[in-house]
């Protein structure tokens, strides 16, 4: 492999495997459900390009006025921004960045310092490096229009400063990557990234009770961040607009010696996966520990009133709710939610028949977000079934009872987490007036009921394979995503109109008595959907084993 490397140049191998890659998307492009996907893409990404769009002026403003009024050293603020997100941002969006395998490069005969430059090329494909690179040139123009001399050494910084970040970020993926090989691993790892996510929430109140007495403490540690890449940076730009040569040199050495000390440690990396590294979840062997003699069935079947096939379909999606950690401890997350922003009332004003946001709007709105959080699932529901998709096009059985199966099994997850929700929120804040109760709690049928015809036609029509406790590569459908947010949104566009046409109207009862005549609607429905999804899914079987078994 060594001569044939030697024969052809690295940009030369890069240039192929670039042209292999395009081949491969235009190729894969032939497929309608591809085709789709590509739109969701381009629809969300339109979406986080405003978003973008509108912090660029942002970083443009706060350039142009740090250097115009002499505060240049404020730039590390807007470098530390910048660093932040583009090392914190991807791990919540770890699904929507390049999904690619770069140990499928190996295949090729190419040379360690190809795979390590289009490792590092694909680092700036990330929504994260895609949005700070955008954000550092607005930062760059708004410092040069307010003072054109410092755009050279701008350029340096800036530079320095994206080859220092792609090359952190994927550093720390290949660490983690590394880290989390095993199931058990990630999931216990991604269940305490949520947590810690959550407990966010507790700043707020924290800083409100012990903001003084810790104010002294953050000056004391705040010295010991200069020494840190985007405080290097800000630094060296103040050095060079104050005409200081020799601070501007130590500034930019010392960042360009962070550059260097991650490049080789990622270099060292990229070399054990070049020689053939291979991450597995494969235990030793070892001798098989003696199970013990199960219960003797005692003939009662507690899902009797279920057909057979409904409710081992049930008990599958139990177990592989028990299987799936990650997944189980999303569970606790909305009433802990409940409690975080009960915990807030005291700021929002709270009050059950007082001022302020009465418990009539606080427990609808509260509701709606659960469910928000609970049903996006739905969306992809056989997305873990993996290979087994093939049993329910073999064995004998309607694909209805499937979809039964799948939908009650969220059904009752879904009512014990809103019980829950709904005596904490009895607890802290206190329950909303009869007909506000009874026509939320009519909504709440409504909504699930209604989303669960959407729910089942999207898996069946854009099916997403996904692993147990990963987070790496987990993107659901462009165009699943895309039917998830219309149908939420028309949902809660219904609700919010209904509600508040009994505001309007001065009859308050009037919103429940829709409620019920929507929800009962909405139940016809879905049974009389189940038949042509059935049908779908037999025209479609072959889309789902596809991209389930891949």
């Amino acid at each position: 492999m060594a001569d044939v490397t030697q024969s052809v140049g690295v940009f030369e191998q890069i240039r192929l495997i670039a042209g292999l890659r395009w081949r491969i998307l235009r190729n894969s492009l032939r497929k309608k459900s591809n085709r789709l996907d590509l739109m969701g893409l381009i629809f969300t990404g339109v979406f986080s390009g405003i978003l973008v769009i509108g912090f660029c002026f942002a970083f443009y403003a706060g350039a142009y006025a740090f250097v115009s009024q002499g505060r240049v050293e404020w730039m590390a603020l807007l470098f530390w921004g910048i660093f932040i997100f583009w090392q914190v941002f991807p791990v919540f969006v770890a699904g929507f960045g390049a999904n690619f395998e770069f140990r499928m490069l190996l295949r090729f005969p190419l040379s360690l310092r190809a795979f390590y430059i289009i490792g590092l090329a694909y680092g700036f494909a990330d929504f994260s490096a895609l949005a700070s690179v955008i954000w550092l040139l607005a930062m760059t123009a708004g410092a040069t229009v307010a003072k054109p001399g410092v755009l050279p050494a701008m350029l340096l910084i800036v530079a320095a400063f994206m080859l220092l970040n792609v090359t952190l970020e994927r550093l720390i993926g290949s660490w983690l990557e590394r880290l989390l090989a095993r199931r058990r691993t990630r999931e216990l790892f991604f269940g305490l990234f949520i947590l810690s996510m959550v407990s966010l929430n507790f700043i707020s109140p924290l800083m409100q009770r012990y903001g003084a007495p810790a104010r002294p403490v953050f000056l004391r540690l705040l010295p010991y961040f200069a020494w840190f890449p985007p405080s290097l940076a800000g630094r060296a730009l103040a050095e060079i607009a104050r005409l200081q040569a020799a601070g501007f040199l130590l500034n930019f050495a010392l960042l360009l010696l962070y550059v260097v000390l991650f490049s080789a440690f990622w270099w060292h990396r990229f070399a054990a996966q070049y020689r053939g590294e291979e991450l597995s979840e494969t235990v030793a062997p070892a001798l098989a520990a003696p199970r013990p003699i199960t219960a003797k069935y005692d003939g009662r079947d507690h899902l009797g009133l279920l057909s057979p096939i409904v409710a081992a379909i049930l008990r599958k999606e139990f177990r592989y709710l028990t299987r799936n950690s990650f997944a189980s401890l999303t569970l606790l997350l909305p009433p802990f939610l409940i409690l975080i922003f009960s915990m807030n009332s005291a700021t929002w004003h709270l009050t059950v028949g007082g001022k302020g946001i009465s418990a009539d709007m606080f427990f609808p709105g509260m509701m709606a977000y659960l469910i928000l959080i609970l049903m996006a699932p739905a969306y992809n529901t056989f997305a873990y079934e993996g290979r087994g998709i093939q049993t329910y096009f073999t064995a004998p059985l309607r694909f209805r009872d499937v979809l039964l199966g799948k939908n009650l099994m969220l059904v009752l997850v879904l009512s014990m987490e809103i019980l829950v929700s709904l005596a904490m929120l009895a607890w802290r804040v206190g329950l909303p007036s009869p007909p506000m109760l009874t026509a939320t709690c009519a909504a709440i049928i409504f909504t699930i009921v209604g989303q669960l015809s959407v729910a089942n036609w999207s898996s069946i029509t854009f099916p997403r394979k996904m692993e147990f406790g990963q987070m790496r590569g987990q993107r659901q459908s462009g165009m699943a995503v895309l039917v998830a947010f219309g149908s939420q949104i028309l949902m809660g566009g219904i609700s919010a109109a209904i509600l508040f046409t009994g505001n309007l109207t001065g009859n308050r009862w009037l919103p429940a008595e829709a409620f019920v005549l929507l929800a009962v609607m909405a139940v016809g429905g879905y049974f009389a959907s189940l038949d042509a999804l059935t049908q779908l899914a037999e025209k479609r079987k072959e889309t789902l084993i596809e991209a389930l078994c891949r």
